[in-house]
């Protein structure tokens, strides 16, 4: 079993191990001995998985579980979702000695993460990642949200997590549109702080390399966490393309999906960047033939207006400036803080 400990305010265990998923119950009881206990899902994920992890609870002793499950996709990463969550930790009479689980991909466990945070001021939560982007990112570090018309994440809170349980055979079996979103944060970790990471991805293949890749991403960014729980400083650099990645998801009403919309983002920024003069060429070029090998997009049908707009809304804006995530070399992002005026330039650069 590959356990990596993560030191933010509260401390807690991330598992990775081939087939784990069958011993989640046990792995709970650990760390909860006895309760009630909600699953949050989707409807994708709950036909796959559901039914599995009530046995395995009850196979624990765990005689209350319940499942909540919602439409699966972006467009329900919403408030009356969260609403929604929460009532039915109502209706079924939750404590704040009981537990939730999050089930699922990123939008679960964001949504999940955020019910457990406002729900009679605070519950526990377990992470049960279900895609690589959520394995490698969202699932570990507290980030929880849900959007608003004007924007993606903007109400959220920092909310830790008991214990993430991370199966890479449950991961593998994704279709490729949805697992190549897990590849394009990949990519983001190797080429923000990691250079023999993005060359293991230049030299051989994710998919056979996952559990190890897996393992890698988390320890990459508990190392952020650790210095910046809070994402004021060093944390930030994980939202390398991001900003003009969740631009991109907004302008196609979520049509292209997370992954996709960093990889363009990454490329655009990039782009920009050369012309700037502070990424150089060569480096901009190894990044792009990356995101191409592993077929993902480069860029969008979007004009720059159009992807400015919703950018200037990020939460890394303070004022009249933004910080943008910059590559100095492969493995060397740094913060850079431009007016909120030269992140249009940025991005009419990097199309």
């Amino acid at each position: 079993m590959n356990t990596i400990r993560i030191n933010a305010s509260k401390s807690y265990d991330v598992l990775v191990q081939n087939g784990c998923f069958k011993d989640a119950g046990r792995f709970i009881k650990n760390i909860f001995p006895e309760g009630k206990i909600a699953i949050v899902t989707d409807d994708t994920v709950q036909s796959l998985y559901a039914d599995e992890l009530v046995e395995n609870l009850k196979s624990c002793g765990f005689d209350d579980v319940f499942v909540f499950s919602f439409p699966h996709g972006e467009k329900s990463k919403n408030y009356q979702t969260l609403i929604d969550i929460t009532e039915f930790l109502a209706e079924k009479n939750l404590t704040r000695t009981d537990l939730l689980i999050a089930l699922g991909g990123g939008v679960v466990g964001d949504i999940t993460g955020f019910a457990a945070a406002i729900y009679l001021r605070g519950i526990k939560f377990v992470q049960i990642p279900t895609t690589f982007l959520a394995a490698i990112d969202s699932s570990v570090g507290g980030k929880t949200a849900v959007n608003l018309n004007a924007g993606k994440n903007l109400i959220g809170s920092f909310y830790q997590p008991e214990l993430v349980i991370c199966d890479p055979k449950m991961i593998d079996t994704l279709d490729d549109v949805y697992f190549d979103d897990g590849v394009a944060e990949a990519i983001k970790y190797g080429a923000i702080m990691d250079s023999k990471l993005f060359e293991l991805f230049e030299k051989s293949d994710m998919r056979q390399n996952l559990e190890k890749i897996i393992v890698r991403c988390i320890e990459l960014k508990n190392i952020v966490v650790t210095e910046d729980e809070f994402d004021v400083g060093l944390r930030q650099l994980l939202n390398f393309g991001h900003t003009i990645g969740h631009s991109i998801e907004k302008c196609s009403n979520f049509k292209i999906t997370h992954g996709h919309a960093v990889a363009i983002g990454m490329a655009i920024i990039a782009r920009g960047c050369v012309k700037l003069g502070i990424t150089p060429e060569n480096d901009a070029k190894r990044l792009i033939s990356l995101i191409e090998k592993y077929n993902l997009p480069t860029k969008c049908e979007f004009d720059t207006e159009s992807l400015y707009a919703p950018a200037v809304s990020d939460k890394k804006r303070t004022g009249g400036d933004i910080t943008v995530i910059v590559m100095e070399k492969v493995g060397g992002c740094v913060l850079h803080k431009i007016p909120v005026e030269g992140l249009k330039e940025l991005i009419e650069n990097g199309r």
